[in-house]
């Protein structure tokens, strides 16, 4: 599999569906490990796409996952349609969290998302504005 032969993926995410929360990710999952992936590579990836889905359910008002598939890398993109995020640096530290209470009290919104998934990529980025939409980006190696 190269690039042209890449197997591309693209889930809608729903603004609070926690009925159908980490559908995305679990299909994901499923994938990469009939593909034969490297179970310590798959997991890094359903981590990274389970956080970033539910950041866009208890966060968002909605969005898209986006996964690419590689010999080489997964790339994973997760862009919602806002709030956006005030504060990048902030959103970053472990424990922080703008999660409304009744979120928490649902087990979500612990402060663990961004810093869980910045940890299982290789490379990641994000860009956000307030009152704009936010931008994921992340690749896991396969292989180096």
């Amino acid at each position: 599999m190269n690039e042209k032969n890449s197997i591309k993926l693209e889930y809608e995410i729903l603004q609070n569906d926690f009925t159908r929360a980490g559908e995305a990710s679990s299909n994901i999952k499923k994938i990469l490990k009939q593909l034969g992936i490297e179970a310590k590579i798959v997991r890094k990836v359903a981590i990274a796409t389970y956080e970033a889905e539910m950041n866009i359910v208890i966060h968002s008002y909605g969005g898209k996952i986006k996964v690419i598939i590689t010999e080489q890398y997964v790339d994973i993109y997760a862009i919602d349609k806002g709030p956006g995020i005030k504060d990048i640096e902030l959103a970053m530290k472990e424990g922080y969290s703008t999660a409304p209470n009744h979120i928490r009290e649902l087990g979500f919104g612990a402060g663990m998302g961004l810093p869980n998934m910045k940890r299982c990529a290789d490379e990641f980025n994000i860009k956000s504005s307030p009152n704009g939409k936010t931008e994921v980006y992340m690749r896991i190696y396969i292989s180096k």
